[in-house]
């Protein structure tokens, strides 16, 4: 209970505001209780949280930008372990890379997930974008 203390035309007043339960508030002045119709309900409590995105980016024309799955990934290629979405890329063609560098930050079932270069090497080539959808197996970075 919130509790108020008021002074009107020379008389001390304490009220106590209990629960309201939808338009009909529990009111006690001096240790009287009342229950007090309010005009309209509470309004109640709304939690808003961020929207996440919960379907692939399209393209100006309305089409989804997902990478198609690679025929068959070269053996310096880095492909996407499962379908998600590129949240980062970490490397630029020129860089050398260690085999346990994160070359691509990949979100995939609400979980983010660091993806290796596996090699040593130096990258050569990168297929992807942060924000694009890629499907498993899809070529992420080309290491030689």
């Amino acid at each position: 209970m919130k509790e108020y203390k008021y002074k009107i035309n020379g008389n001390n007043y304490t009220v106590a505001v209990g629960d309201i339960d939808d338009n009909i508030a529990q009111v006690e002045v001096n240790g009287v209780p009342y229950k007090v119709t309010l005009d309209r309900p509470a309004p109640a409590a709304v939690k808003v949280q961020a929207p996440r995105p919960s379907a692939a980016p399209r393209t100006a024309s309305g089409e989804k930008i997902i990478a198609p799955r690679p025929a068959a990934g070269g053996k310096g290629t880095v492909v996407a372990p499962l379908p998600g979405v590129v949240i980062s890329v970490n490397v630029k063609v020129g860089d050398t890379v260690k085999a346990s560098d994160t070359v691509v930050m990949l979100e995939a079932m609400k979980m983010e997930n660091s993806i290796r270069a596996g090699r040593d090497g130096k990258v050569t080539g990168v297929n992807v974008a942060a924000g694009e959808s890629v499907l498993e197996g899809a070529p992420l970075v080309t290491i030689e």
